[in-house]
This record gives structure tokens, sequence and C-alpha cells, in this order.
């Protein structure tokens, strides 16, 4: 009751600071545009992330700087308001466009590459920018035209008409990329497939540089010149992390350019020393943390997490076959001494194996083998009799399974890839973890086995050789 009735105070508040932008038309159309720009730019981001052009955003906006200049000293001179923000985004939208045909030609004409293309376009075009802007500061009003809102951003600053031009340009933007997202994903992964389709691929090269180009221009008025890139690279770069799929990463960056927009408005919002564009950059830059950090697909702890899971499950299976193949040793090696080869294969009784032995086996620290017991355990594979470990049936049926896979891959190696008996197993152990069904199914065809038969040992065939060797060679001897 008591919280209702603080939420009905603050409503009937609008003094409350963290709910002042409610009240504010300005605020309003601050984070609605602000949202918007964010979303546009995040799903346009992926093509250029994908398409290995994350600077071009930023080549684009630094080359738009001249062109905001001269659009001003142009229209002081045809009479016209320099101040007029059609003029100046014409002239920036101009400029952009000559910024891109520039690094077209030299990527084109010459034998640079594209990021030496943008790297040059980019400074020329901003040194060009930042020496009118000296010419712009002599001219009469030229002190308070505010062209350096779109080097730094003014995002409080924005008017209805920019957060319309905003949603107009992003809805377009995202249309577009709806549109041919067939075309673009092809051209992004493979430009060579998609020009032996018949696909135009330099079109849909301008068409990609023409979003970012319109994306950039309406969004020097929000975050300015030099933080545009940020909201073209993070959001899409953000959105890696959690998936493989283009249209599922689309979506998330859309999402998280949305949000870091809408949030960082917010907090620009109720707190009035916190500038809108670097507090929406900061904010995705947060979102960007997260998403390396959580991020399902990639994140760095989530791929912790599954290695961690991974070689616990591999210390399991080193486990169970060492168990199992000790118990074979013991079991199947008279049999084995009596006919060669024989005996190796037989289901094994749940026999005990000491910790010793398996130490000598698998080359462990006793710290190491109770770990990994306690987890086999735990999934009911063992069962641990004091000093020793008996597999359970469950852990039987499991051991065979693993054992079968080592063997096959083994004989495989010592088969067809002449790989010495006494290095096959460290081989072996590199792979057997991942073998698919498939590739089982394959490898018994090779080695024309009978499917589900657990093959013969090529170690212990070895030893029973040798001892073989040596007793035919003493009774000759003798």
């Amino acid at each position: 009751m008591s919280l209702m009735a603080n939420w009905s105070w603050n409503v009937q508040n609008p003094e409350a600071d963290w709910l002042a932008w409610l009240y504010d038309y300005n605020s309003r159309l601050v984070i609605i545009g602000a949202i918007l720009l964010g979303g546009a730019a995040g799903t346009i981001g992926c093509f250029t992330l994908l398409r290995k052009r994350a600077l071009l955003g930023d080549a684009i906006s630094h080359a738009t700087l001249p062109g905001i200049a001269i659009a001003f000293i142009l229209a002081n001179h045809f009479g016209f308001s320099g101040k007029s923000p059609v003029w100046l985004l014409l002239g920036a939208t101009l400029a952009g466009l000559l910024g891109i045909a520039a690094i077209l030609a030299i990527r084109k004409l010459t034998r640079l590459k594209e990021d030496a293309a943008l790297g040059i376009v980019l400074s020329v075009f901003f040194g060009l920018g930042v020496a009118l802007l000296g010419i712009v500061q002599q001219i009469e009003g030229g002190n308070a035209a505010g062209l350096e809102s779109y080097i730094y951003g003014k995002t409080a600053a924005m008017s209805r008409f920019d957060v319309q031009l905003i949603g107009v340009v992003g809805l377009l933007g995202i249309a577009g990329c709806i549109l041919f997202f067939k075309e673009a994903k092809l051209l992004c992964f493979d430009e060579a497939f998609a020009a032996s389709r018949g696909l135009p691929t330099t079109w849909l090269d301008v068409g990609l540089m023409a979003l970012v180009v319109s994306v950039t221009i309406v969004g020097l008025q929000a975050v300015g010149l030099i933080l545009i890139i940020a909201l073209l690279v993070i959001p899409a770069a953000a959105a890696r992390f959690w998936t493989d799929q283009l249209a599922s990463m689309s979506c998330i960056a859309a999402f998280i350019g949305a949000a870091s927009g809408g949030i960082g408005a917010i907090i620009s919002a109720t707190f009035a020393q916190m500038p809108s564009g670097p507090t929406i950059v900061l904010v995705c830059t947060l979102l960007f943390l997260l998403s390396m950090t959580w991020g399902a697909k990639r994140g760095i702890a989530i791929r912790a997490i599954r290695r961690q899971r991974f070689n616990r499950s591999i210390s399991r299976q080193h486990l169970l076959r060492a168990v199992y193949e000790l118990g074979e040793t013991t079991t199947g090696l008279s049999a084995a001494n009596a006919e060669l080869g024989g005996g190796f294969s037989q289901d094994l009784p749940r026999q005990s194996v000491s910790f010793d032995e398996v130490l000598r086996k698998r080359s462990w620290t006793k710290h190491q083998l109770s770990r990994v017991a306690r987890w086999a355990q735990r999934q009911e594979l063992i069962e641990l009799i004091g000093d020793e470990i008996r597999l359970t049936k469950r852990g039987m049926l499991k051991a065979k399974e693993i054992t079968r896979q080592h063997r096959l891959w083994e004989l495989y190696l010592i088969t067809h890839a002449e790989v010495a008996t006494t290095r096959v197993d460290r081989d072996a152990d590199a792979i057997e973890h991942v073998l698919e069904p498939e590739v089982i199914a394959e490898l018994e065809q090779l080695l024309q086995g009978t499917p589900g038969e657990l093959p013969d040992s090529p170690h212990l065939l070895e030893v029973v050789s040798a001892d073989v060797t040596d007793t035919t060679v003493n009774e000759r001897g003798s």
C-alpha cells in the first residue's frame, strides 16, 4: 500500500527528478529520437560489421564536416539562413556521398587496401572541415552558428522536425535492409559468389553505403560526427555475442541500439549535468560489456562455463575408460596369452579398481583423481568403496561406449594414418571426445567392423604379441 501511495505521489508531483522527463515535451522528443536513431543504426551496422567496414561510418561522419561548413558559407552568401538544418544537412549529405566516391575510387583505381582508403578520406576531409570552420568564425554570425554541435552532438536541442527526420530515415533504412536482406546477406558473406549468381554487387555495395550515409547524417544532431560511429558499431558487435544468425543479430542489435538511446536520453534528462550524446554511448558500451561477458553464443563467461563443463566431461570419460581397461586387462589378459587377440572385448564383471592403478594409468595427482571421481559419482557412473572405484551398471555401458570410440579412432590412425602404436593413444585422446555418430559409422565401415562391437585394444595386442615372441624365442633357444 505504501509503494502505491509513493508512486501516486510521484506521478502527481512533477517536481520528482526521476520522473521529470515524463512531463517535459522536449525530453520526450529527445528520448523518442534517440530510440529511433539507435534502432536504425544498430540494424544497418550489422551489415557494415559483417562486411568488414565497421569504420565506414566513422569516415563518412568525418567527411560531412566540410559539407556543413561550405553549406553555411554558401547559404550566407546567397542571403539564406546559414543555421537552417535543411541547408546544413544537405551539405553534409553531399560531402558524405563525395567521401564514399573517394573511398571507392581509391579502392578501384589503386592497389591500396580499403582500410587505407578509409583512413585517407577520414583525415583529409576532417582536416578540410576544421580549416573551413576557421573561415566560418570570421563570417558575421559565424561564432554563434552552433556548428560545433555537429561535431560533439547536441541531443537536448533536437526539435520535432529532427525527430521526424530521424524516424523517416530510420524506418526507410530498416525497410531497405528487410527488402534486400537475402542479397545483402550474400554480399556480406561471399561477394564473389554473389557476383557469380548475377547480383549487382557494386550497386548493392553503394546502396549499403547510402544507408550508412543517411543514418550518419541524421545522427549528427543527436550524438555528433565523432560519436555516431559508436551507434553503428557497438550494438552490432554486442549482438554478435548472442547469435550466429544474421536475422536474429539484426533484431538484437536494433534492440541494443534503441535501449542505449532511450536509457541514455532518460539519464541525461534526469541528471542535468550529463550530456546526452556521451551518456548514450556510455550506456551502449555498458550493454556491450554485458554482452561480451554473458552473451549466449560467444560471451566470455559462458564460454568459460562451457569449457569447464567440457573439461569435466573429458575427465569423466578418461576415468571411465581407465577403470574399464584396467578391469579388462585383469580379466582378459590370460585368455589373450592362450590365443592372440581373444577375450579383450568380452563383457566385464563389475569389479573394483584401486586409486593407485588409475593414477599410474592416467598420470593424475591424487587430488585430481578424487575430484574427477566425485564428479562421476554424482552422475551415478561409479561407486567409491574406500580406496577403490567400481563402475555402476550405467557407468559400465558408458565406459564401454567411450572405450569403443577411442579404439576405433586408434585403429583408424594405425591402419590409415600410419601412426605408431606407442603414440596413437595420445593422438586419439585429442579427438575422440568430439566424434559424431556419423563419423563412428564411417570408421566402422572403413575398418570393416561390426556396429556395436568393441574392438580389441591395439596396446594389449602389442603386449601379448611381445610376450608370445619372447616365449617362442626362449623355447627355440632351449
